[in-house]
C-alpha cells in the first residue's frame, strides 16, 4: 500500500533513474486497455472515457489511443490538459477515431452516459484533496446514478475519501494499492505494472527533496522555521560548527551550538588562526547573526555541570544534534546520557552522531521508541548494537531494518551504499563518492538530517531525504574540487541543490 506522496516520489524518481514519466503514462493507457480487452472482456463497444486536466487524465488519453482500435471511444474533456505529458497526449489523440466532447457540452452528459454501456473515469488522481467542486461534482453525481453501466475508476476513484465519490465496478491502480482502497469504495481492484524502475522503487532520489522538503509559508515569522540546538565539539572544534552550518544553509532559522569553552571561543573569534581551513572561518562569520554559540563550563570537554545550562534551551528548540566532536571522555559520556535521558521527555526529535552513539548503545532505553534518527558507521553500528556487518548489501539491510524496527527510531547506515530504515520502511542511496570520506561529511548530514526533523518531518522521510541533500551536494563539490574537495565545500553546494530541484 502506497501513500499519494509516495506516488509522486516515484515518478520524479522514475524519470531520475532513466524512464520518463510519459512512458509510465504510455504503460498506464496500455494497461487499461489490456484490461478492459482481455480480463473485462466487455461485449459493449460503446465506451465513454471523461478525462480531467492533470495526468490522470492523461492515462485516459492514452487508454482511449488504445481503446479506439477496438471500440467506439468518446471523450468528454474537463478543460484543457495543464501538464506537458497529458497535452502530447492529446495531439496524439487527434489523428485517431476518438470522439472528443469539450465541457462546453455539458448540457449533453445524460444523453452521453445514455450512449455509452463503459464508463471510464480518469478526472482526477491522488494528491487531490477536499470535496470536489463543480462540474466534477455534478458529474460523479451523475455517473453513481446511471443504471447498467460497468463503471471503471483509473487508478483511485474521483472524489475518493469523501462523501461525493465515484462507485465504481472496478478500479485499475497503477505499481501499488493506495492507500485506504478497499472493494467498498473501489470495487474489484486491479494493479498493473507500468514498469517504474527498481532503482527507484528502492533508492533515494530528487523526489524525496520535492516532495517532502518542508517549504516555508509565506506568513512565517523568525524562529518558525526549525530552531535547532547542537551539543557537540572538545578534542575536534570543527565538527559542531560543519553541522550548524548545513543545519542554516538547508533553511533554519536559528542554530545553537552549545560547546566547551576552547570550541566557542574559536567559531566565535571567526579567526582563521584557530578555525581551519580559512573558509570554514569566513562562512561562519558570514552566518553569524544566526548561528549562536554558547560557552559551557569547561576549557575542553563536557561535564555533568553543563546540563543546568543545557536544559534551558529544551523548550527553545525543535530538535536536539548530539554527538559532533563531543570525544570519549568518562565525564562527556556520562552528560551526554543525562541530556538524551531528559531530553526525551520533551517528546520532541533528536539526532544522534558520532561520540553519542557509543553512549546509546550501552543504554538502548535512552532512545527506545523516540523520533530519534541515528546515523552510524559500519564502527557505530556495532558499538550501538554489538553486531559487527558483514559486506553483503542484503544482509545488512536485514540488520538495519531488524534494529530500528527493535529500538523504535530511524537507522541511516553510512557506506558505499547508504541503508535507511524505521523498522517499516527502507531506502538505499548510492549517491556519494569516494572523495566524501574527507573528515566532516558527516556532520554536515547530521546538520540536514537536523534541519528537516525541526521542520516536523517524520525520522524516515528527514534522514532519506537528507542521504539525497548531501550525497548530491557532495558529488558537485567533487566536480569542482575533485580529490581536494572538503566538507565545507559540500555545505556550499546545498544551497545549489534546493535550488535546482525545489
Amino acid at each position: 500500500m502506497i501513500t499519494a506522496n509516495e506516488v509522486h516520489i516515484l515518478d520524479i524518481n522514475s524519470e531520475y533513474y532513466g524512464t520518463p514519466t510519459i512512458s509510465l503514462m504510455e504503460n498506464a493507457g496500455r494497461g487499461i486497455y489490456n484490461f478492459i480487452k482481455n480480463e473485462l472482456k466487455t461485449k459493449e463497444k460503446n465506451i465513454l472515457i471523461f478525462c480531467g486536466k492533470g495526468n490522470n487524465g492523461g492515462d485516459g488519453l492514452v487508454a482511449a489511443r488504445y481503446l479506439s482500435k477496438k471500440y467506439n471511444v468518446t471523450v468528454l474533456l474537463l478543460g484543457k490538459q495543464k501538464t506537458d505529458i497529458s497535452k502530447k497526449n492529446y495531439q496524439k489523440l487527434k489523428n485517431s477515431s476518438v470522439k472528443i466532447i469539450d465541457i462546453k457540452e455539458i448540457d449533453k452528459l445524460d444523453k452521453i452516459i445514455n450512449e455509452n454501456n463503459t464508463i471510464l473515469d480518469s478526472m482526477l488522481g491522488v494528491g487531490i484533496k477536499g470535496n470536489l467542486r463543480t462540474p466534477y461534482s455534478e458529474i460523479v453525481k451523475k455517473i453513481n446514478k446511471s443504471k447498467n453501466k460497468t463503471i471503471i475508476s483509473v487508478d483511485i476513484p474521483t472524489g475518493f475519501g469523501t462523501k461525493n465519490a465515484i462507485k465504481p465496478s472496478y478500479t485499475i491502480t497503477f505499481h501499488d494499492i493506495k492507500e485506504n482502497m478497499n472493494k467498498n469504495n473501489c470495487g474489484v481492484i486491479k494493479t498493473v505494472d507500468i514498469k517504474i524502475p527498481k532503482k527507484a522503487v528502492e533508492y533515494v532520489g530528487p523526489g524525496e527533496l520535492q516532495i517532502l522538503y518542508p517549504r516555508p509559508k509565506k506568513d512565517s515569522h523568525k524562529g518558525e522555521n526549525g530552531r535547532v540546538l547542537i551539543i557537540g565539539g572538545g578534542p575536534f572544534i570543527g565538527a559542531p560548527a560543519l553541522s550548524g552550518l548545513a543545519c542554516l544553509r538547508t533553511g533554519a532559522d536559528l542554530v545553537f551550538i552549545l560547546t566547551p569553552k576552547k570550541v566557542a571561543r574559536a567559531i566565535s573569534s571567526f579567526s582563521p588562526n584557530i578555525i581551519k581551513p580559512k573558509k570554514l572561518a569566513k562562512d561562519i562569520s558570514k552566518l553569524s547573526p544566526n548561528l549562536i554559540v554558547k560557552e559551557l563550563n569547561h576549557e575542553n570537554k563536557l561535564t555533568p555541570k553543563d546540563y543546568e545550562i543545557i536544559k534551558k534551551y529544551f523548550k527553545r528548540i525543535d530538535c536536539l544534534i548530539i554527538g559532533p566532536g563531543l570525544g570519549t571522555d568518562h565525564d562527556t559520556k556520562k552528560t551526554v546520557e543525562k541530556i538524551i535521558k531528559e531530553f526525551k521527555k520533551t517528546k520532541k526529535s533528536m539526532v544522534i552522531d558520532a561520540d553519542a552513539i557509543e553512549v546509546v548503545g550501552k543504554n538502548k532505553d535512552l532512545i527506545k521508541n523516540t523520533k530519534t534518527v541515528i546515523t552510524p558507521h559500519a564502527k557505530e553500528f556495532k558499538k550501538l548494537t554489538g553486531i559487527g556487518l558483514e559486506k553483503d548489501l542484503n544482509k545488512r539491510k536485514k540488520e538495519v531494518i531488524k534494529w530500528a524496527k527493535n529500538l523504535g527510531i530511524t537507522i541511516l547506515l553510512k557506506g558505499q551504499t547508504d541503508i535507511i530504515s524505521d523498522g517499516k520502511n527502507i531506502r538505499l542511496n548510492d549517491i556519494h563518492n569516494e572523495a566524501m570520506t574527507v573528515g566532516g561529511t558527516g556532520d554536515v548530514l547530521s546538520g540536514i538530517v537536523g534541519f528537516l526533523l525541526s521542520k516536523g518531518l517524520s525520522p524516515y522521510d528527514s534522514a532519506r531525504t537528507s542521504a539525497f541533500i548531501n550525497g548530491t551536494a557532495g558529488n558537485n563539490a567533487f566536480e569542482k574540487k575533485s580529490y581536494g574537495m572538503i566538507a565545507t565545500d559540500l555545505i556550499e553546494e546545498i544551497p545549489h541543490v534546493l535550488k535546482k530541484y525545489l
